[in-house]
């Protein structure tokens, strides 16, 4: 089974981001949620960083399909791009 990274359901304190590190990395929370702090306070680019990740990373138990899997058909002129239910 491939390790994919994802948002913890279980163990969030505000949209599971280090739970989910935590998780990807086989580490306790506590340390990610102190990095977090202290990259925080230090720079600024730990809020950034988190709200970056809280945006991409897919919630745990979401379906995620892998890049390039969508079905494309060309008929003609037309072009018909399904992709999630989304059509061209």
């Amino acid at each position: 089974m491939e390790k994919r990274l994802y948002r913890s359901r279980t163990d969030r304190v505000l949209w599971g981001v280090c739970g989910g590190l935590a998780k990807y990395f086989d580490i306790d929370p506590t340390i990610v949620r102190v990095v977090a702090v202290l990259l925080i306070f230090a720079n600024g680019l730990g809020i950034l960083a988190y709200i970056i990740m809280a945006i991409i990373v897919p919630l745990e138990g979401s379906k995620v399909t892998p890049a390039g899997s969508g079905k494309r058909e060309y008929r003609g002129h037309q072009s018909v791009c399904q992709r999630d239910s989304f059509y061209l």
